[in-house]
């Protein structure tokens, strides 16, 4: 009789006290939903947050000593070392003179290269990377030459004219240079590479691993890490991580604060009827496993419906943020179930201690 008592009690609470179960499942609809949608992120997160930081270029640069070109292989060797999925590209530089007569800075590059390690930079059109003659001019270098269709330069006496194909803007020391093909580059100075610009995927460790690496691979180069770039990229993902984390912990205890104020408001309306459970011979821990019972159905109802809106959420925040979809990830689901559960058990535990608190001669008397 009391076991058809407790799930009576269980059903009358769910269906005919509609607004509080329903406030209640909302709540833990919500904080399901919302930690489905952090978790999914955050399975994501760094890969995502790494390959936007991969469009910002270069986080290593490797340089040789003054007057002192790169090896012949130095570029395969550092990309062997830095893995296949960093990206890398050379530059020889040498100061040259316009058809004005000032000074300009000249760089010679693999276009194609650049285009994808600095794709940061705004260049009004790329040349072809099969035309030797192309050029690309800093806005400011632009104001330098006489024309920017034909661009004279001259170094150590060796004239040569380029065709000028388009302009880049970075707000940096790229504004105030000329970049040609390499290979015309040198042909013309006499200069190779003595720089390696490189990108290379992943956090601060990583970076540092590899740097390591080419140190000790190439001990006449000097490498350094681009500082902003690194340590900036670092800063993001550890504090998006807590970010993620207290957001959270903030919405389970608000939730926690919601479902308790509900649960607690029941207890007060039902005290007749674990009144009258109690006098029929129901234990204390009946009551309460009745209690925590329907705290923990509504937490599995929220589970279920929050993990579909959640995962529906994380595909669009990360659709819209990263332009890449995020999909449902199934093994989020236990961690979401167990704060849910957590939540309802926390929020049952100050009713169910009033429960203990019952004296049900008093109540069926009406006191």
């Amino acid at each position: 009789m009391v076991k058809l008592s407790l799930f009576g009690m269980l059903r009358r609470s769910l269906v005919h006290r509609r607004a509080r179960s329903i406030s209640a499942l909302v709540a833990m609809t919500v904080s399901a939903g919302v930690a489905t949608a952090l978790l999914t992120l955050y399975a994501d997160l760094d890969a995502k947050l790494h390959k936007e930081f991969r469009s910002f270029g270069a986080n290593i640069v490797l340089s040789a000593p003054a007057s002192v070109p790169l090896r012949t292989n130095a570029l395969a060797r550092v990309q062997e070392a830095a893995g296949p999925d960093a990206l890398a590209a050379e530059f020889a530089y040498a100061v040259a003179t316009t058809d004005t007569g000032t000074p300009v800075v000249v760089a010679g590059t693999d276009f194609a290269a650049v285009r994808r390690l600095d794709s940061w930079w705004q260049v009004q059109t790329w040349p072809d990377a099969t035309a030797s003659d192309a050029a690309l001019l800093g806005q400011r270098a632009a104001q330098f030459v006489g024309n920017e269709h034909a661009v004279a330069l001259t170094f150590a006496g060796h004239s040569i004219t380029l065709n000028g194909a388009g302009l880049i803007k970075t707000g940096g020391d790229e504004d105030s240079r000329i970049y040609m093909p390499l290979a015309a580059f040198t042909a013309w100075t006499g200069v190779g590479p003595s720089v390696i610009e490189l990108q290379v995927p992943g956090g601060a460790a990583k970076v540092e691993a590899t740097i390591a690496r080419l140190r000790q691979d190439f001990p006449e180069m000097q490498v350094q890490p681009v500082r902003q770039l690194v340590e900036g990229e670092s800063k993001i993902v550890d504090r998006t991580h807590a970010l993620m984390y207290g957001a959270v912990l903030l919405i389970a205890l608000t939730v926690a604060v919601s479902v308790l104020a509900t649960l607690s408001a029941s207890v007060l309306e039902r005290r007749r009827d674990f009144a009258l459970m109690k006098a029929l011979g129901g234990s204390q821990m009946q009551l309460m496993g009745m209690f925590l019972l329907e705290a923990l159905v509504l937490a599995l109802a929220g589970v279920a419906v929050g993990f579909v809106v959640g995962s529906a959420a994380a595909w669009a925040i990360s659709e819209g943020n990263f332009h890449t979809a995020t999909l449902p990830r199934p093994s989020v689901l236990p961690l979401v179930l167990l704060l849910n559960v957590m939540i309802a058990a926390m929020a049952a535990l100050f009713p169910a201690r009033v429960l203990r608190g019952l004296q049900p001669a008093a109540l069926l008397k009406g006191e």
